[in-house]
Protein backbone atom coordinates (compact mmCIF):
# COMPACT_ATOMS: atom_id res chain seq x y z
CA UNK A 1 0.00 0.00 0.00
CA UNK A 2 1.68 3.34 -0.87
CA UNK A 3 1.37 6.30 1.32
CA UNK A 4 -0.84 9.31 1.01
CA UNK A 5 0.08 11.66 -0.84
CA UNK A 6 3.46 9.53 -2.71
CA UNK A 7 2.30 8.10 -6.20
CA UNK A 8 4.64 5.97 -8.26
CA UNK A 9 5.73 5.29 -11.80
CA UNK A 10 3.51 3.62 -14.06
CA UNK A 11 4.38 -0.20 -15.01
CA UNK A 12 5.27 -0.82 -18.94
CA UNK A 13 1.75 -2.78 -18.91
CA UNK A 14 0.01 0.13 -18.02
CA UNK A 15 1.17 2.51 -20.13
CA UNK A 16 0.66 0.26 -23.26
CA UNK A 17 -2.57 -0.46 -22.18
CA UNK A 18 -3.23 3.43 -22.06
CA UNK A 19 -1.55 3.84 -25.52
CA UNK A 20 -3.46 0.98 -27.10
CA UNK A 21 -7.27 1.87 -25.31
CA UNK A 22 -7.89 4.28 -28.13
CA UNK A 23 -6.65 1.84 -30.95
CA UNK A 24 -8.00 -1.58 -29.76
CA UNK A 25 -10.81 -0.11 -27.48
CA UNK A 26 -10.58 -0.21 -23.73
CA UNK A 27 -11.93 -3.09 -23.28
CA UNK A 28 -9.58 -4.99 -25.53
CA UNK A 29 -6.62 -2.85 -24.20
CA UNK A 30 -7.71 -4.06 -20.53
CA UNK A 31 -6.91 -7.73 -21.61
CA UNK A 32 -3.27 -7.37 -22.35
CA UNK A 33 -1.33 -9.48 -20.66
CA UNK A 34 2.54 -10.46 -21.06
CA UNK A 35 3.38 -13.99 -22.03
CA UNK A 36 6.05 -15.82 -19.31
CA UNK A 37 8.67 -14.40 -21.61
CA UNK A 38 7.29 -10.74 -21.38
CA UNK A 39 6.07 -10.54 -25.07
CA UNK A 40 2.66 -8.99 -24.91
CA UNK A 41 -0.73 -10.53 -26.54
CA UNK A 42 -4.21 -9.36 -25.78
CA UNK A 43 -5.96 -12.32 -24.08
CA UNK A 44 -9.41 -13.42 -26.02
CA UNK A 45 -12.70 -12.39 -24.31
CA UNK A 46 -14.95 -14.70 -22.21
CA UNK A 47 -17.40 -14.67 -24.78
CA UNK A 48 -15.13 -15.87 -27.53
CA UNK A 49 -13.55 -18.25 -25.47
CA UNK A 50 -16.71 -19.94 -24.01
CA UNK A 51 -17.92 -20.02 -27.19
CA UNK A 52 -15.02 -21.32 -29.38
CA UNK A 53 -15.22 -24.25 -26.32
CA UNK A 54 -18.80 -24.78 -27.46
CA UNK A 55 -18.37 -25.41 -31.31
CA UNK A 56 -15.11 -27.76 -30.05
CA UNK A 57 -17.04 -29.97 -27.42
CA UNK A 58 -20.10 -30.08 -30.24
CA UNK A 59 -17.54 -31.23 -32.65
CA UNK A 60 -16.48 -33.70 -30.07
CA UNK A 61 -20.02 -34.81 -29.50
CA UNK A 62 -20.48 -35.76 -33.10
CA UNK A 63 -17.27 -37.25 -33.72
CA UNK A 64 -18.27 -39.42 -30.57
CA UNK A 65 -21.74 -40.20 -32.63
CA UNK A 66 -20.33 -40.76 -36.00
CA UNK A 67 -18.04 -43.60 -33.94
CA UNK A 68 -20.79 -44.98 -32.08
CA UNK A 69 -22.47 -45.32 -35.62
CA UNK A 70 -19.97 -46.65 -37.21
CA UNK A 71 -19.65 -49.66 -34.64
CA UNK A 72 -23.04 -50.05 -34.42
CA UNK A 73 -23.81 -51.40 -38.02
CA UNK A 74 -21.15 -54.28 -37.80
CA UNK A 75 -22.50 -55.26 -34.50
CA UNK A 76 -25.93 -55.56 -35.84
CA UNK A 77 -25.06 -57.88 -38.12
CA UNK A 78 -23.47 -59.78 -35.67
CA UNK A 79 -19.41 -58.77 -36.99
CA UNK A 80 -19.38 -57.34 -33.46
CA UNK A 81 -19.36 -59.14 -30.23
CA UNK A 82 -20.95 -57.30 -27.18
CA UNK A 83 -17.51 -57.25 -25.47
CA UNK A 84 -16.13 -56.31 -28.43
CA UNK A 85 -19.14 -52.88 -28.51
CA UNK A 86 -18.74 -52.18 -24.95
CA UNK A 87 -14.96 -51.78 -25.42
CA UNK A 88 -15.82 -49.54 -28.48
CA UNK A 89 -18.40 -47.29 -26.21
CA UNK A 90 -15.43 -46.61 -24.19
CA UNK A 91 -12.58 -46.10 -26.26
CA UNK A 92 -14.52 -43.75 -28.90
CA UNK A 93 -15.25 -40.83 -26.38
CA UNK A 94 -10.88 -41.23 -25.64
CA UNK A 95 -10.50 -41.61 -29.44
CA UNK A 96 -12.04 -38.70 -30.52
CA UNK A 97 -10.77 -35.61 -28.93
CA UNK A 98 -7.01 -37.21 -29.87
CA UNK A 99 -8.02 -37.23 -33.21
CA UNK A 100 -9.64 -34.21 -33.11
CA UNK A 101 -6.56 -32.69 -31.58
CA UNK A 102 -4.52 -33.65 -34.66
CA UNK A 103 -6.31 -30.44 -36.59
CA UNK A 104 -5.17 -28.39 -33.17
CA UNK A 105 -2.07 -28.42 -34.07
CA UNK A 106 -1.34 -24.59 -35.02
CA UNK A 107 -4.00 -23.85 -31.91
CA UNK A 108 -6.55 -23.34 -34.52
CA UNK A 109 -9.44 -25.78 -34.52
CA UNK A 110 -12.94 -24.92 -35.95
CA UNK A 111 -13.65 -23.17 -33.00
CA UNK A 112 -10.87 -20.68 -32.81
CA UNK A 113 -11.33 -20.66 -36.80
CA UNK A 114 -14.78 -19.36 -36.10
CA UNK A 115 -13.91 -16.99 -33.11
CA UNK A 116 -10.76 -15.79 -34.23
CA UNK A 117 -8.94 -16.77 -31.61
CA UNK A 118 -5.81 -19.24 -31.22
CA UNK A 119 -5.02 -21.33 -28.36
CA UNK A 120 -0.62 -21.16 -27.73
CA UNK A 121 1.60 -21.84 -25.15
CA UNK A 122 1.51 -19.26 -21.69
CA UNK A 123 5.25 -19.32 -21.48
CA UNK A 124 6.19 -17.58 -25.28
CA UNK A 125 3.30 -17.41 -27.11
CA UNK A 126 4.34 -20.41 -29.51
CA UNK A 127 1.86 -22.92 -30.98
CA UNK A 128 1.26 -26.21 -28.87
CA UNK A 129 2.37 -28.35 -32.07
CA UNK A 130 2.72 -31.95 -31.22
CA UNK A 131 0.45 -31.64 -27.99
CA UNK A 132 -3.02 -30.47 -29.65
CA UNK A 133 -4.34 -33.79 -29.21
CA UNK A 134 -4.05 -33.75 -25.72
CA UNK A 135 -4.68 -30.35 -25.54
CA UNK A 136 -8.07 -31.06 -27.21
CA UNK A 137 -8.20 -34.11 -24.95
CA UNK A 138 -8.35 -31.60 -21.91
CA UNK A 139 -10.64 -29.06 -23.18
CA UNK A 140 -13.61 -31.61 -24.70
CA UNK A 141 -13.74 -34.46 -22.23
CA UNK A 142 -11.02 -33.47 -18.57
CA UNK A 143 -12.51 -29.42 -18.82
CA UNK A 144 -16.45 -30.45 -18.08
CA UNK A 145 -14.98 -32.72 -15.33
CA UNK A 146 -12.92 -30.29 -14.27
CA UNK A 147 -15.71 -27.33 -14.05
CA UNK A 148 -18.14 -29.79 -12.07
CA UNK A 149 -14.89 -30.24 -9.72
CA UNK A 150 -14.52 -26.58 -9.26
CA UNK A 151 -18.53 -26.27 -8.74
CA UNK A 152 -17.71 -29.11 -5.96
CA UNK A 153 -15.14 -27.49 -4.70
CA UNK A 154 -16.71 -23.56 -4.30
CA UNK A 155 -19.50 -25.54 -2.55
CA UNK A 156 -17.20 -27.13 0.06
CA UNK A 157 -15.24 -23.75 0.10
CA UNK A 158 -11.79 -25.23 -2.15
CA UNK A 159 -9.58 -23.20 -4.69
CA UNK A 160 -8.76 -24.45 -7.54
CA UNK A 161 -5.70 -26.50 -8.03
CA UNK A 162 -2.61 -25.88 -10.19
CA UNK A 163 -1.71 -23.09 -12.93
CA UNK A 164 -2.58 -22.58 -16.77
CA UNK A 165 0.05 -23.26 -19.49
CA UNK A 166 -1.75 -22.60 -22.79
CA UNK A 167 -4.04 -19.54 -22.84
CA UNK A 168 -6.50 -18.37 -25.77
CA UNK A 169 -5.21 -14.73 -27.81
CA UNK A 170 -7.54 -12.50 -29.75
CA UNK A 171 -5.85 -12.75 -33.07
CA UNK A 172 -6.81 -9.74 -34.77
CA UNK A 173 -5.78 -7.29 -31.85
CA UNK A 174 -3.02 -8.81 -30.79
CA UNK A 175 -1.79 -8.55 -34.98
CA UNK A 176 -2.87 -4.81 -34.23
CA UNK A 177 -0.52 -4.77 -30.88
CA UNK A 178 2.20 -5.84 -32.39
CA UNK A 179 1.85 -3.69 -35.39
CA UNK A 180 2.01 -0.52 -33.36
CA UNK A 181 5.74 -1.86 -32.03
CA UNK A 182 4.42 -3.12 -28.85
CA UNK A 183 5.97 -7.12 -28.17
Amino acid sequence: MAAPGITRPPTRLELVRAEMAPVLGPRAAARIEPFDDGTLYVRAGALRQTFAWLVDFVVFLLVVGLGYAIVSVPYSSGAVSDNQLAVAFLVTPLAAPLLYGLCYGNGRALGAVLTGTRLVRLSDGGRIGWKAPWAMMVRTVLLPLLIGTFVVGAVAGGSPPGSPVRVSIDRRDTDRLRAAGHR
